[in-house]
């Protein structure tokens, strides 16, 4: 691994994500007391609403001044407060760890961020790092304590496979982890191709948010010319002649690959960030985040 944590976790890093939040619109029933919405009402702390009184209702949340105002019983609603897990799955396919500078330290630096984020307000927080299967990093767990034990963990992670997010994906269901935001940190490149990818996607019941982890060069590839190209995972060879043509038919390629995904995200309503790896990580993630807080 050619990262230590202090590279990837310091106090000027962090102190740049307090103002970020994670506020869940609807968050499933069975969680705890903790910084998040929920979509059902009770006995919280923040007045939502009034209904009417059914038969069954809890005397103690009529509102007795409506009543004496009306002739009429109400209840008072309130909001429940519970945890939103958050479940990270970040790209650690052989090709991640090449390039300078490699993906892989743009996507640990987005994990380790939304981790802290999570757990500094009680969130649960797992890690299943993912390249030709997943694998279990960090199990879900919460405490404003355990970021400087996440960048460890996070900085012991090696080269894998090549990317098979199908695979990885169904693995991660069969575990049934409790429903919650499930964040892909990826490029997206996968042998099977972007259809395979997202039909998996479809088939995910977490709600989510992709972070595509991306290059200028990723559509202008500076290549011209004779070239051999070789795959960086599976080692296949492959010469060609780069001429202008074969140029614009990979631009298009490309364009079809960014726009697929683009229409999954929109469809499925999920988050989707481009995230240049060449640029700073923070100032990138604040996007998602409309006046300190990320709605999803």
């Amino acid at each position: 691994m050619p990262f230590t944590s202090d590279e990837l976790f310091d106090s000027k890093f962090l102190d740049s994500l307090k103002n970020l939040r994670l506020i869940a619109r609807r968050v499933p029933a069975g969680g705890r007391f903790a910084e998040q919405r929920s979509s059902d009402l009770g006995h919280g702390l923040e007045f939502r609403d009034f209904r009417p009184y059914a038969p069954g209702d809890d005397l103690r949340a009529v509102d007795w001044n409506i009543y004496r105002r009306l002739g009429r019983v109400f209840i008072r609603l309130f909001e429940e407060l519970e945890d939103l897990p958050l479940y990270l799955m970040p790209d650690i396919s052989g090709s991640a760890f090449l390039e300078d500078p490699p993906r892989v330290k743009a996507g640990l630096r987005c994990s380790l961020a939304l981790a802290a984020v999570g757990l500094g307000q009680h969130d649960q927080v797992g890690v299943f790092p993912f390249s030709d299967d997943l694998s279990v990093l960090m199990r879900p767990q919460s405490g404003k304590g355990r970021v400087l034990s996440f960048a460890n963990r996070l900085a012991t992670l090696e080269p894998g496979g090549q990317t098979d997010l199908a695979k990885s994906l169904r693995k991660l269901g069969g575990m049934r982890l409790r429903q919650g935001l499930l964040v892909i940190v990826s490029d997206f490149f996968d042998p099977s191709g972007i259809d395979e990818v997202i039909e998996a996607l479809k088939k995910t019941r977490h709600r989510l948010l992709l972070v595509q982890l991306v290059k200028p060069s990723d559509r202008e590839p500076n290549i011209h010319g004779e070239v051999r190209l070789r795959d960086c995972e599976t080692g296949q060879v492959e010469d060609i002649s780069v001429t202008a043509p074969v140029l614009e038919s990979y631009r298009q390629a490309y364009d079809r690959f960014e726009s697929a995904l683009t229409e999954f995200a929109r469809r499925r309503n999920a988050g989707l960030l481009r995230l240049d790896v060449e640029a700073e990580v923070v100032p990138q993630l604040a996007t998602l985040f409309e006046y300190g807080q990320y709605t999803v």
